[in-house]
């Protein structure tokens, strides 16, 4: 079989099929976000708020005393008071992580059902583990601001996108049609 044919299979497979739909939605969104959603609406710096808000009543539970910005809307920060602060800016507020989830379980075949409650809540448990890696990344400013750098490029990097990875896995072994 050729390379044209095993191609050509490909895309009449469900496989195949998957994977055009996620892309051609991936790009959609990818522009759509880019060209409006970025630069003509306040999504980002609301979530990034969202996050601050909810990272700050956190860390009062464990009493500590925070302190936070939200002067500049493009970049927001919150630290423990006695260290330096973990800005938040638009690349870390989750949106993107979002949007890849929800189009990977929007195109799976799965009953739409099933779809209608599982987005919402991966979506708001990828945000409610972003909130925790932001607490997590101030606590590390506050103890040990030496790791702050590794910690944020690679073991939340790495948790985060393990979780997302296990959602996906969850909702492929429980819901995807066979």
């Amino acid at each position: 079989m050729s390379f044209r044919d095993k191609f050509t299979s490909l895309f009449k497979s469900r496989t195949g099929l998957f994977f055009a739909l996620a892309g051609a939605v991936y790009l959609f969104w990818f522009f759509l976000y880019d060209l409006y959603i970025k630069p003509h609406t306040l999504l980002d710096e609301k979530i990034i708020s969202n996050i601050v808000y909810f990272s700050s009543n956190i860390l009062s539970w464990f009493s500590h005393e925070t302190y936070s910005s939200t002067d500049d809307l493009n970049m927001q920060m919150i630290g423990i008071d006695g260290a330096h602060p973990v800005w938040i800016g638009g690349p870390c507020d989750g949106v993107s992580v979002m949007a890849i989830f929800i189009i990977f379980i929007a195109c799976f075949p799965a009953n739409h059902t099933s779809k209608l409650w599982y987005i919402p809540a991966g979506v708001l448990i990828i945000h409610f583990l972003n909130i925790l890696r932001v607490c997590a990344l101030a606590s590390i400013s506050y103890y040990a601001p030496d790791y702050l750098a590794f910690n944020h490029t690679y073991t939340f990097t790495i948790l985060i996108y393990g979780c997302i990875f296990g959602l996906w896995m969850f909702w492929v072994n429980k819901f995807a049609h066979r």
